[in-house]
């Protein structure tokens, strides 16, 4: 008798049957003598789509909305049906006796195991395997450690009720802008109010108007004080900073006081998914979804990490028994982690160990794995430094400095200076820390050495992906398992777009914004619903109930959609006009760069809307050349300095010889210290007509 186990994608499912033994390959699944491994290929069932549930859903109609089917169900995703087709053989065979679902330990790997089980009927066991780390260590531990995957139905649930959340608000609030506005908007229950929190920044900007203000400052030893006011930008004229500086040089400087006190700064928490998101942004430009991508490579390929899509920064109980073989494991790049693990291991920041903020799963911390450093890419290496660093940062004494506060009094103007000694680094490198230094005593005479200098008022900063990532999180849009698929389709849909490191909403978006009621707009709805469905997670709250709230809102606000009367301009409309029927064409972002696309739904014409760069070089300049619509069909095309060939050409021979080709030969055949001329050279000569 066998188990039936499901992983999520081919490679975990390769490791998996490395581990249990399944050494008997086949084209959809490994077989050993107790197991049987197959997998998905991320999800192989989808929702069904409107089209599927009624035909008069078929064409995009205001009158056919909102869509409220009774009951969604699921259908095969077309270019996965084989691998269904395959799991759907497997447990059909007798000596199959129970399922083990072995997806993502998370509640989007559950919709995968639980809808492809579905389908297929398995009537028989089904099991969970919920392990944090892909190591074979875990892998056995898990596998002895089994459990009844009813235990798992509430994640399941809640997995089912979001999917249905945003089929519903997503399907039939989109339709109802397209077809109102005539073209594609997409609006969502968590990307639309994650697109508003950009806007509103960048309405802030916009609107920010720079105010001039002074700024008075007591300099001694190199070292400025900023005169202590209620209001920082009060003296707003150059004649008003000076009359007060006046005033203070009437009197005299006085140390009045000395503050001393010891800071300490114990070392921060492992990151959990969001936070390391932010961090990579911060550090080296990553995308949401690079970052994700990076550490889901650690954590399955090279196994030197626990599971990646978490949400809690803190660690359960059972991990200190790993604790020394997970600095072992570090230690040969992190030579700190080897004093560490001497002895007993001593857990300096003790409050990490917290079984009740532990979620689903624990931070992110490296595995008892020692890693291959020669198989990691440059940007693997960076991403596993950043949790290693913070792991170790558990074990590394506080970081303490002696701060003093030392105030001047002119009158009764305060000018306040900072000294910093550090006492012991500690968790922080030596080179981060600070040191500053006044020599300044209690009762000193201070000289009014003042400078006034203008100042402006400075403007918000707009977002990037990391202060974007921190918003959501703060409004609870998204997890963090789809915080970063929500910003990569709001750049999809051309409705934001990265102006370097920064976000921005499209002209497209800012319209979208003020088209969709208000109530999708803010993210406190949206959080409400992200608050439900934890609930539903956590079995205190019934998903039929949030259902029917979602049904509601969704009838509102499709309604709302299309009693609007705010007017719309498609900027992506442009002046050319298809050659097939006369409408006029669209501008797109596609795969290749931009695209034109008919805005009649009855005419396929597309083209490029710009010329893509080939592999092609030009024979003048050696530069890549583009390939170029034609009348007479593509052609490449130097943009450098106009050269043109035919596609299929560029053999030497077949085209006639540019004024530039002539002169590199002749160059090269009327050298001087040739005694006489080659027979090549005369034949070249010949054939330019210069004898």
């Amino acid at each position: 008798m066998k188990q039936l186990i499901l992983a999520e994608k081919p490679s975990v499912a390769r490791d998996l049957a490395q581990i249990l033994g399944a050494n008997q390959k086949n084209k959809h699944y490994f077989e050993g003598p107790k197991v049987v491994v197959t997998w998905a290929l991320g999800h192989l069932m989808t929702l069904k789509m409107p089209e599927d549930l009624d035909k008069k859903w078929q064409k995009w109609e205001l009158e056919t909305l909102p869509m409220i089917p009774k009951y969604i169900g699921t259908k095969p995703l077309p270019k996965t049906r084989p691998q269904l087709k395959a799991i759907g053989q497997l447990v059909k065979r007798k000596d199959i006796t129970e399922a083990v679902i072995a997806t993502d330990a998370g509640r989007e790997g559950e919709l995968v195991a639980r809808w492809i089980l579905e389908y297929v009927r398995f009537n028989k066991p089904v099991k969970r395997l919920w392990i944090s780390s892909q190591t074979t260590k875990a892998v056995k531990e898990g596998f002895a450690n089994l459990k009844p995957a009813k235990q798992y139905d509430n994640l399941y649930y809640s997995a089912l009720a979001r999917a249905k959340a945003d089929w519903l608000v997503g399907l039939n609030v989109t339709r109802a802008l397209t077809v109102k506005y005539q073209d594609n908007l997409s609006a969502g229950r968590v990307q639309t109010p994650t697109l508003a929190l950009v806007g509103k920044k960048e309405a802030a900007i916009s609107s920010f108007i720079p105010q001039k203000y002074y700024q008075i400052s007591l300099e001694l030893n190199g070292i400025k004080a900023k005169l202590v006011q209620k209001n920082p930008q009060a003296l707003k004229t150059s004649e008003q900073a000076q009359e007060l500086v006046t005033k203070l040089r009437k009197t005299p400087g006085k140390v009045s006081e000395i503050k001393t006190k010891v800071k300490v700064e114990p070392a921060p928490l492992p990151y959990d998914l969001t936070e390391l998101q932010r961090e990579a942004n911060s550090r080296y430009g990553y995308s949401a979804k690079k970052t994700l991508s990076l550490v889901q490579s650690l954590y399955e390929t090279h196994k030197v990490v626990s599971y990646p899509r978490t949400d809690s920064k803190y660690l359960s109980s059972d991990i200190k028994a790993s604790l020394k073989e997970r600095l072992q494991a570090v230690s040969e790049m992190f030579p700190e982690a080897k004093d560490y693990a001497k002895g007993q291991v001593k857990v300096v920041q003790a409050k990490v160990f917290n079984d009740s903020k532990v979620t689903d799963h624990y931070a992110l911390i490296p595995t008892e794995q020692r890693p291959n450093y020669a198989k990691f890419s440059n940007d693997e290496h960076r991403i596993y430094g950043l949790i290693v660093e913070r792991f170790l940062g558990l074990f590394a004494p506080a970081h303490k400095v002696e701060q003093a506060k030392i105030t001047v009094k002119f009158g009764q103007a305060l000018f306040n200076f900072k000294e910093e000694r550090v006492i012991e680094a500690g968790w922080k490198k030596q080179g981060q820390t600070k040191q500053v230094t006044t020599n300044l005593k209690a009762g000193q005479t201070v000289a009014p050495n003042f400078k006034v200098e203008a100042a402006l008022t400075s403007p918000p900063s707009p977002l990037t992906e990391g202060t974007l990532l921190a918003q959501m999180e703060k409004y609870g849009l998204g997890t963090p398992a789809t915080r970063a698929e929500i910003i990569e389709k709001l750049v999809k849909t051309e409705l934001m777009e990265r102006s370097g490191n920064h976000l921005r909403v499209t002209p497209k978006g800012k319209q979208l914004l003020k088209l969709v009621n208000p109530e999708l707009v803010s993210p406190e709805l949206t959080a409400k619903w992200e608050s439900q469905l934890e609930a539903i997670a956590k079995g205190k709250y019934a998903s039929k109930q949030f259902l029917k709230e979602i049904e509601a809102d969704t009838k509102r606000l499709v309604s709302e959609v299309k009693n609007g009367q705010a007017k719309y301009q498609d900027f992506s409309l442009t002046q050319k006009k298809c050659p097939e029927c006369g409408s006029f064409l669209r501008e797109r972002n596609g795969r290749d760069g931009k695209v034109l696309i008919c805005t009649n739904p009855e005419c396929s014409y597309r083209r490029r809307a710009e010329a893509k760069v080939s592999n092609h070089r030009c024979p003048q300049c050696h530069r890549k050349m583009l390939i170029v619509a034609g009348k007479n069909g593509d052609y490449f095309r130097c943009k450098y300095d106009g050269t043109t060939e035919k596609m299929g050409g560029g053999k030497r021979g077949s085209k006639k010889m540019t004024k530039r080709e002539e002169r590199r030969l002749l160059q090269k055949v009327n050298q001087k210290d040739e005694d006489q001329e080659s027979a090549l050279a005369q034949a070249l000569k010949a054939a330019l007509g210069q004898e």
